[in-house]
């Protein structure tokens, strides 16, 4: 009987399984010729648009655009599909990760997401949409990007110009949505996380940048396990399978208060076998050392061109920006902003930092008493004081 009850158990678990999956299905569609919008001795890029696979209330939103650049001296390149992050004015970035693959031969797909760049509805700014305190809304987003990211995997499939799919690389909110659809969809076979993370609530509920919508969220009942619930059959962690063929590669950044550490945490031993390097900033402290981190991605797309294994370096030297306000006895309070000169332990809770402020330039030196609240002493050439030091990591 027991033995009976297991395997009806198991079936269960299976259809649900197939259940959930299925919402991310996406009919096949015949593709309109691509146009050619630029071309010279490097690379030859194309644009398409293409009707999304979930229909919503914007006409913009519906029409998806994928931007390919192909290299122009390689027949059928493999290609790598990437995605931009949450609020993206431009693609310059995704452009330049473009170029640096083309050099190496591989071409490169560049998808806007939903509600952003053209596919921002009139009045709204890109990606504003993308993220609301409405649960619904916010899997509709979801269920969305992985859609069109499957239908642009069959696009690309479709045209003779382009080799086979060889990964997907997002940054921030691509990169979230890149572990989803690399999570349930078997065609893309590896993967970058630029500064991703798992548990879409936890991120929600805990992030810096979205404080406005945990109190909407608040106002209407909602706490982070009651969220959580809500968001489940989107949740990236419910779909990854740690033991999947393939490579992984995550970035993450040590001091990041937009994707909680214990979030890039979660997609880490979600992915056991995943390499990873961790950066000595926060969120955008990447900016200072972005050509070194794509060419580090470039780096292991073409490992993975070529059959090999990719292994990252130990660390990218990244200096470490804050931004924040001291409080000095006898209670002079400044703005400051500096960078840390050096740590005294693995964590970076203790630090000797260089802060500019107002009045003059301040060595600091402390210890952290909570997250982000330091307390030591400030040095400058009208003072040297016992304080406080808050701050933010850029």
């Amino acid at each position: 009987m027991k033995g009976i009850q297991r395997w009806v158990w198991i079936g269960l678990v299976l259809i649900l399984s197939s259940i959930a999956l299925g919402q991310f299905d996406v009919p096949k569609i015949s593709f309109e010729k691509w146009q050619q919008i630029e071309q010279n001795d490097d690379f030859t890029t194309y644009v398409q648009r293409f009707p999304s696979g979930f229909d919503t209330a914007y006409a913009e939103n519906n029409s998806v655009q994928l931007t390919v650049q192909l290299p122009t001296d390689v027949d059928k390149p493999p290609m790598v599909l990437i995605l931009h992050y949450w609020g993206a004015p431009n693609l310059k970035v995704e452009r330049s990760l473009a170029l640096d693959l083309n050099s190496r031969g591989i071409g490169a797909a560049i998808m806007t997401l939903p509600y952003h760049l053209a596919r921002t509805p009139k009045g709204a700014v890109s990606g504003a949409m993308a993220i609301q305190a409405d649960p619904e809304k916010l899997k509709a987003v979801m269920t969305q990007s992985v859609m069109d990211v499957r239908r642009s995997i069959d696009f690309l499939q479709s045209k003779s110009e382009c080799g086979p799919i060889i990964g997907i690389y997002g940054t921030s909110l691509g990169a979230i949505v890149s572990s989803l659809a690399y999570a349930v969809d078997d065609r893309i076979p590896n993967a970058a996380f630029m500064l991703g993370g798992l548990n879409l609530a936890k991120i929600i509920w805990n992030s810096s940048l979205l404080p406005q919508i945990r109190e909407e969220l608040r106002a209407k009942g909602f706490t982070e396990a009651k969220l959580s619930r809500a968001l489940e059959s989107v949740e990236p962690a419910h779909y990854l399978k740690p033991d999947r063929p393939g490579q992984v590669f995550l970035v993450r950044a040590r001091y990041d208060s937009v994707v909680p550490q214990e979030s890039s945490e979660e997609l880490i031993r979600a992915l056991p076998s995943a390499k990873v390097l961790e950066i000595d900033s926060g969120h955008y402290g990447g900016v200072f050392v972005q050509e070194k981190l794509l060419r580090e991605i470039g780096n292991y797309f073409e490992r993975i061109s070529q059959n090999k294994i990719y292994d990252p370096p130990k660390t990218i030297v990244t200096p470490t920006v804050r931004v924040g306000l001291t409080l000095q006895a006898p209670f002079e309070a400044n703005i400051a902003t500096g960078f840390d000169l050096v740590k005294f332990d693995k964590k970076g809770k203790s630090y000797a930092s260089f802060l500019l402020t107002p009045k003059n330039p301040v060595l600091w030196v402390g210890t952290d008493l909570i997250s982000g609240l330091n307390v030591g002493v400030g040095v400058s050439n009208r003072r040297t004081g016992f304080g406080f030091f808050w701050s933010i990591v850029l």
